[in-house]
């Protein structure tokens, strides 16, 4: 019963790890998505501000931003805006709960995402992207992955 009990105990933990994402296996599942040039962007460009918002992190949620705003999931999909955490004022942007964009099934972030980049800030929502990508070598971020 102990050996069950330590078993069950490991599948919880392990079902609740966050899904950190390989650099080339995201830019294959951005592709499938439809994000290789979507508005313009290309695909190492959404690989690197994943990066640098998360780590490719799928449930990752950011401290409380000045406006008390949280971020969320892959991307980093701040409450204020584009989700609903029930803290605070939002424009729900995306239609969503913040906690749809923290679970391993990103299909909702990437939707989230292009709706984001729709607006006429375009990549620039992204304060990480604007840092770390903007005008950068983003093929690099692509380059080895079997696309």
């Amino acid at each position: 019963m102990k050996a069950l009990a330590l078993a069950l105990l490991f599948l919880f933990i392990a079902a609740n790890e966050a899904k950190i994402y390989e650099r080339c296996e995201l830019a294959s599942l951005f592709k499938r998505h439809g994000m290789a040039g979507y508005r313009n962007v290309k695909l190492g460009d959404w690989v690197c501000m994943a990066y640098h918002e998360s780590r490719y992190n799928s449930r990752a949620v950011g401290p409380p931003n000045t406006d008390g705003s949280r971020d969320y999931g892959i991307f980093q999909i701040n409450s204020r805006w584009w989700c609903d955490n029930n803290q605070g004022p939002t424009a729900n942007g995306c239609n969503k709960t913040c906690s749809a964009f923290t679970n391993d099934d990103i299909t909702d972030d990437i939707e989230c995402a292009k709706r984001i980049v729709r607006d006429p800030q375009g990549m620039n929502a992204w304060v990480a992207w604007r840092n770390h990508c903007k005008g950068r070598d983003v093929p690099s971020w692509i380059q080895g992955c079997r696309l």
